[in-house]
């Protein structure tokens, strides 16, 4: 899938839908798994959020890269605050609480997700 970042995204719903809390709403949240899947160790695909706030702690390990958008991310244990926009890479570890701040329209990313206990 050499042009995957212009899927056509599945409908989500909310933040909650992912596990996740609304801050400053509503959000419209969508994706595609294009590799793996939620029961698997490994899964990845595409995912897009709607301008807003909210808050999520991380059920796996997560690289992405932001291919549209403006996004503030904040790690609330640390307070660090960094803003991502398109071509931006981030590494999260599993169990981390972070406020994501969306800053434009919509943002979009692609991730791979790794489950390890």
């Amino acid at each position: 899938m050499l042009n995957a970042e212009r899927e056509t995204l599945d409908a989500w719903g909310s933040p909650e839908d992912i596990g996740a809390v609304t801050i400053v709403g509503p959000i419209a949240v969508s994706g595609k798994i294009l590799i793996g899947g939620v029961d698997k160790s490994v899964f990845g695909g595409l995912y897009a959020a709607t301008r807003g706030i909210y808050r999520v702690v991380y059920g796996f390990h997560e690289h992405a890269t932001l291919l549209d958008g403006a996004l503030k991310m904040t790690d609330e244990k640390s307070g660090r605050e960094v803003i991502y926009g398109p071509g931006d890479s981030w590494i999260i570890e599993k169990d981390t609480s972070m406020i994501w701040e969306i800053l434009t329209p919509s943002i979009r990313k692609s991730y791979i997700a790794i489950i390890m206990n």
